[in-house]
């Protein structure tokens, strides 16, 4: 995975932990919310991921951007059934969902009747039109953004769906050096359309069977049981983290460990994933609390219980 991350930085300067739980999410099968303010590279960081793993054919995975809208519908992202006057049949018109890489821009910015729809193919990996199911290629992912500082005419994503997601991420502005580089080379407009695949679709579908055979020691296990646990009894939680929450933690937490170069999970894997994976799925009682820093501490309280046994 160290090449593919190398890849990607060639395009993302500056952002080494983010990718590494970018690539993590892409290993344990699951989806990742980006929530950052505009112009920071979420669009980028998904068109770089699909250009440097090559399909089946050797072309780079099918890359879907969906900018979404007030008045988008359903079929237009999930697909729809076309009469065909010439063989007075229908035809399936696949929409964008069915894609490896799926980007749904500004998922906040839909209806709930459309964020339903993504949630079948997020949850279920296929869609439903009419008696038929059709089912995105392999591998499939989607990366979703949002807007944290405007929330006019949106529409709040419910817990139901904020629940598939494994990770929220967030990028960050860069630092001075960084920022001057971006100046100096633009590389998403000089380096990315000429990004060659560095890796191979068997290579990755191998990968993401390495890191879910990755050893994670039974204390640690318990440690996620009783994390999300004691999210449910937290006097700052309205809502606990469910056991899909639990799952996906340990999912990525095994595919970190791989993405760092191990074939077991330590303590620190646990720290630094548990708000990424946690937080975005809790209701505070207080809105103004700091839902990561809560987790973060009852993260940091397990695993000293478990080196004091």
């Amino acid at each position: 995975m160290e090449t593919l991350i190398a890849g990607i930085q060639r395009i993302i300067r500056g952002k080494r932990e983010f990718l590494e739980f970018l690539t993590a999410a892409i290993l344990a099968k699951g989806h990742v919310l980006i929530e950052d303010n505009p112009g920071l590279g979420k669009t980028t960081v998904a068109k770089t991921v699909a250009k440097l793993i090559a399909g089946a054919d050797g072309a780079p995975l099918l890359f879907k951007r969906i900018q979404f809208t007030p008045d988008l519908l359903p079929y237009d992202i999930t697909g729809v059934d076309v009469f065909d006057p010439e063989s007075h049949s229908f035809r399936f018109i696949p929409g964008p969902v069915l894609a490896n890489i799926v980007l749904a821009d500004e998922i906040n910015r839909t209806t709930p009747k459309v964020q339903s729809a993504l949630l079948e193919v997020m949850a279920e990996r296929q869609v439903t039109i009419g008696a038929a199911t059709h089912r995105p290629p392999q591998p499939f992912f989607v990366i979703a953004t949002q807007n944290p500082i405007e929330s006019e005419g949106t529409f709040p994503l419910p817990a139901a769906q904020l629940d598939r997601f494994m990770m929220r991420l967030s990028l960050g502005y860069p630092d001075r050096e960084v920022e001057l580089a971006i100046l100096d080379e633009n590389p998403s407009e000089t380096i990315l359309n000429g990004l060659e695949p560095v890796l191979t679709i068997e290579n990755f579908l191998s990968a993401q069977n390495e890191a879910a055979v990755v050893f994670c020691h039974p204390s640690l296990k318990e440690a996620i049981a009783d994390i999300v646990r004691d999210t449910r009894t937290h006097g700052s939680f309205l809502l606990g983290a469910s056991p899909r929450a639990a799952l996906h933690l340990l999912l990525a937490v095994k595919s970190l460990a791989l993405v760092r170069g191990r074939d077991y999970v330590i303590d620190e894997d646990l720290a630094v994933l548990a708000a990424p994976v946690l937080a975005h799925r809790l209701k505070l009682r207080d809105p103004r609390a700091q839902g990561e820093t809560l987790i973060r501490e009852i993260c940091l309280a397990r695993i000293d219980r478990i080196k004091t046994l």
